[in-house]
């Protein structure tokens, strides 16, 4: 057993989720089924959710304290490779504050509150109890490693762990935000149908798709998997009578692109929805 795996295995038994890492402190690459992009990209990327792939891919997603999972056989063989043990702090319960110098530790040391540290190769990790988004770059030489984030795990450090400060989450909230492009118009032919519509009502049908576009605008998370359940929803009620057009479409397709979606995956939402119903 290798150094890293028994360190692994002491974390994960501490509820402590865990993934290694290979040269240049970066995750194994995926798996053979999502070489290429053949998963279609992995939603949980963007959002949060567990990697089911048999090997230690898609960085932190797949970290685990599954111990079955930790020493099966495709993840024994990264271990033997890796460099080093990353651990996803969201999934302890933890923000991570990565100070990558002096100056972003002085800066630290005279704004805020003093918690458990953990001495890096340039500088230091300050650990605090209670997770948040996680961002790059929101002061100079600090990111913020909590949720959909890994860290490398460098020691237990010294000193007391605090709860998470508001002076911490303000970061994030402070850095600006990325201007997304405008939706692109995309063009989808409408599923055709025949005889009569039970509920061929502008009435009607206009409440589905306004319906259907608040239920995209609300979501909170998990964008990917509400947007193929609105299309789903959709055309389950309006796909076999020919209610809907390519405008109907094309509003849907508006209202995910604004959520941050992209044209390519709105398709792959649009088609897969209209296959599994056989549309």
């Amino acid at each position: 057993m290798s150094e890293h795996l028994r360190t692994a295995l002491d974390l994960a038994a501490s509820q402590i989720p865990v993934l290694p890492l290979r040269a240049g402190k970066v995750p194994f690459g995926n798996c053979r089924r999502c070489a290429d992009n053949a998963c279609g990209g992995r939603p949980n990327m963007k959002n949060p959710g567990r990697c089911a792939c048999p090997g230690p891919c898609h960085a932190w997603a797949a970290a685990t304290t599954d111990l079955d999972v930790i020493t099966c056989g495709p993840w024994r063989r990264a271990w033997m490779r890796a460099s080093a043990v990353a651990y996803h702090p969201g999934g302890a319960g933890l923000t991570v504050v990565d100070l990558d110098n002096a100056d972003a530790i002085t800066w630290a040391r005279e704004n805020l509150p003093t918690t458990q540290t953990v001495p890096t190769t340039r500088g230091e990790h300050w650990l605090y109890l209670g997770r948040m988004q996680s961002a790059n770059a929101v002061r100079p030489g600090v990111d913020i490693k909590s949720t959909m984030a890994y860290a490398r795990w460098l020691g237990f450090g010294t000193g007391t762990m605090a709860y998470l400060p508001d002076a911490v989450r303000a970061l994030a909230v402070s850095k600006p935000a990325t201007a997304r492009p405008a939706p692109q118009v995309i063009t989808v032919p409408a599923p055709v149908g025949g005889g009569e519509c039970p509920h061929r009502t502008p009435t009607y049908l206009e409440r589905g798709i306004a319906m259907a576009e608040q239920r995209i605008a609300e979501a909170r998370e998990t964008i990917h998997a509400t947007v193929y359940r609105t299309f789903l929803a959709v055309l389950s009620t309006h796909g076999r009578c020919g209610c809907l057009t390519e405008a109907h479409t094309a509003r849907l397709f508006t209202a995910a692109q604004a959520k941050g979606e992209s044209p390519r995956h709105c398709i792959d939402a649009w088609t897969n929805a209209r296959t599994r119903l056989g549309l």
